[in-house]
């Protein structure tokens, strides 16, 4: 029930972190893999790794930032395999702690053009041919942080919690059209982005972080016809940084 065999899938953010698990993880799966990231020597490795497996998968450098890039990147997708079945939004950037007074204003139309206005403009893109052949999956994924704030987090913020209201929004208008929209919110994961932004080598310095494959397993479940029964839900992926726990 979690074959991707004959499905094709498009990751963004897909040259590190739970990006990059979630695209090799879906090639191992079956499915066609569009990785797509600003990187080209990363992709290119990306790429290199699922076909190298067996896989098949195409890498497509693309600034989630520029909407010409969003639509080159759509069609492409399109081009090369006849339509999209998966689409996964985690292009992100993350940035660190930084209040509200100081944040430039740049920086926050940057973090919320990519985060959010990307996702938004990719899944746009490719809808309607969902839509038409009455299928699809769509996994945003969102964070820990987006079920409250925190202080200096607010554009990162921002945006995760807009990707769980997106989730629910769209879930609800294609739910008709066979179409199955969620979220996914991972706790502390050991990811480059994690690192730059905290200043931290990792799990060496906080065990309780997960690996990016875990919540690469959670994606995979909700690409598959598994998750038939899941739409416009958003699954907490917390680990070891459940608030549970102290």
């Amino acid at each position: 029930m979690t074959s991707l065999q004959g499905k094709t899938a498009l990751v963004t953010g897909a040259s590190k972190g739970i990006g990059k698990a979630i695209a090799i993880e879906f090639g191992s799966a079956g499915a066609n893999v569009v990785a797509t990231a600003r990187t080209r020597d990363e992709i290119d490795g990306v790429v290199s790794t699922i076909t190298g497996s067996g896989g098949n998968a195409l890498g497509v450098l693309a600034d989630l930032g520029v909407e010409a890039d969003i639509s080159a990147l759509a069609d492409r997708a399109i081009e090369e395999y006849g339509g999209v079945d998966i689409l996964v939004n985690n292009a992100a950037i993350i940035h660190p702690r930084i209040p509200v007074t100081e944040l430039n204003p740049a920086l926050w139309r940057d973090v919320l053009n990519v985060n959010l206005t990307g996702a938004f403009l990719l899944t746009q893109k490719l809808l309607p041919e969902m839509i038409e052949r009455n299928y699809g999956k769509i996994i945003n994924i969102s964070s820990i942080g987006g079920r409250k704030g925190g202080a200096g987090r607010s554009a990162y913020r921002v945006t995760k919690s807009g990707l769980i209201s997106f989730t629910e929004s769209l879930a609800a208008e294609v739910y008709d059209n066979g179409i199955n929209v969620n979220a996914i919110c991972p706790g502390g994961t050991d990811t480059e982005g994690y690192r730059a932004a905290f200043n931290t080598s990792g799990k060496a310095d906080n065990p309780s972080l997960m690996d990016p494959t875990e919540i690469a397993e959670v994606a995979l479940f909700l690409a598959s016809d598994a998750s038939s029964a899941v739409t416009g839900t958003a699954i907490d992926s917390f680990g070891g940084s459940n608030p549970l726990f102290g």
